[in-house]
């Protein structure tokens, strides 16, 4: 059927615009496929280059006590994690180990593959029996089996939250739990004015004539809270049995000697110091009960009969602290009475606010 010119010409624009818009639409679905391929093969570039680590879910602290809920597996790149990073909980687990006699478990690698050891009289490999879950080491060709420890694991540094664990950012608590560790309250210490729950601190004793000593090492305190406001002049702290007498007679001497105190000092990065060593030289009747006493752990023990079994740990208490005992004479005890009675009272008042708030938050 013949067409006019005009129909001819409408037909051939609209093949013309059909060709176009086909021409088009397969340039835009050709850069469409090239971004998506392109996408494709940088998202297995990302994946290549991606590793797991563990990161902190919050902030901490130095000196704070990382848990394993402090913690979560997040996907990075490699090239921003340092190579000492782990995806591995366990490792971090294994890192924390210690034996009974606190030698410490850590972890090497054999063709890339963690292994734990051990150094005594050497170093050995520590492995752990399928049968029992106990580790054992292999000395002279027989298993002799290890009793563990899990010690707490403390961040050296302040470290915000999303930073990547390693094991260079943490470190062993000093306060490792053992079985003649007591919850001990005191209210008598002259407290630095900014401590908080979770700080560490030394407690030393200073007498009139200047000597000043340190009496326990690196604690973590806790201040108890009461009605919503933190106590004033108490504090809780976690002791060992010898540590506890240490205290005891500490705060016996400073009651009797007139200006003397008692006082706390905080380490400014408890992560990274490490605890500063006891001079306090106790009375000739406490280091002996200290030795002799069966709730003190053998290893203990030892430290304290070379701690106090010396010369200078003598001459420091006959000749400073038991001479400014002798010359306070009478009064000496007048303080004592005083001071030991203000304590209790305190106590006392101290409990009793604290179960008033107790019974105001439930009502």
């Amino acid at each position: 059927m013949a067409t006019n010119p005009m129909q001819r010409k409408a037909r051939n624009s609209f093949l013309l615009g059909m060709l176009v818009m086909l021409l088009i639409s397969g340039i835009i679905i050709a850069l469409l496929f090239m971004q998506l391929m392109n996408k494709t093969k940088k998202e297995q570039e990302e994946l290549k280059a991606s590793v797991n680590a563990y990161v902190l879910s919050e902030d901490v602290s130095s000196g704070q006590v990382i848990t394993t809920d402090m913690l979560k597996k997040q996907t990075v790149n490699k090239t921003l994690v340092p190579s000492n990073a782990t995806s591995d909980i366990t490792l971090i687990e294994n890192y924390a180990l210690q034996d009974k006699e606190g030698n410490d478990i850590y972890t090497k690698y054999d063709n890339n593959t963690p292994k734990l050891y051990i150094r005594k009289d050497r170093e050995y490999e520590v492995k752990k029996e399928d049968e029992t879950d106990n580790y054992y080491i292999t000395k002279n060709n027989e298993k002799e089996y290890l009793e563990l420890n899990s010690v707490p694991l403390v961040a050296k540094v302040n470290m915000k939250a999303n930073t990547l664990i390693t094991t260079e950012l943490l470190s062993k608590s000093d306060n490792v739990v053992r079985d003649d560790v007591r919850k001990q309250e005191y209210n008598m210490l002259v407290l630095p004015m900014d401590l908080i729950t979770g700080d560490y601190i030394d407690v030393r004793i200073m007498l009139p004539s200047g000597q000043d000593y340190i009496v326990v090492s690196k604690k973590e305190v806790s201040i108890p809270n009461i009605g919503g406001v933190d106590s004033q002049d108490t504090v809780w702290m976690n002791l060992t049995e010898d540590e506890i007498l240490h205290m005891s007679c500490a705060i016996i001497d400073a009651y009797q000697v007139k200006g003397s105190k008692i006082y706390a000092t905080k380490y400014t990065e408890a992560g990274m110091q490490n605890a500063a060593t006891p001079t306090y030289p106790v009375n000739e009747s406490t280091s002996k009960l200290l030795q002799s006493d069966p709730n003190i752990l053998e290893r203990a023990m030892n430290e304290i009969a070379n701690r106090y079994n010396n010369t200078n740990a003598s001459e420091l208490r006959n000749n400073y602290i038991n001479s400014a005992i002798s010359n306070q004479g009478e009064q000496a005890k007048t303080n004592l009475e005083t001071n030991m009675q203000e304590s209790t009272t305190n106590s006392k008042n101290a409990r009793k606010e604290y179960l008033d708030s107790l019974a105001g938050a439930i009502q």
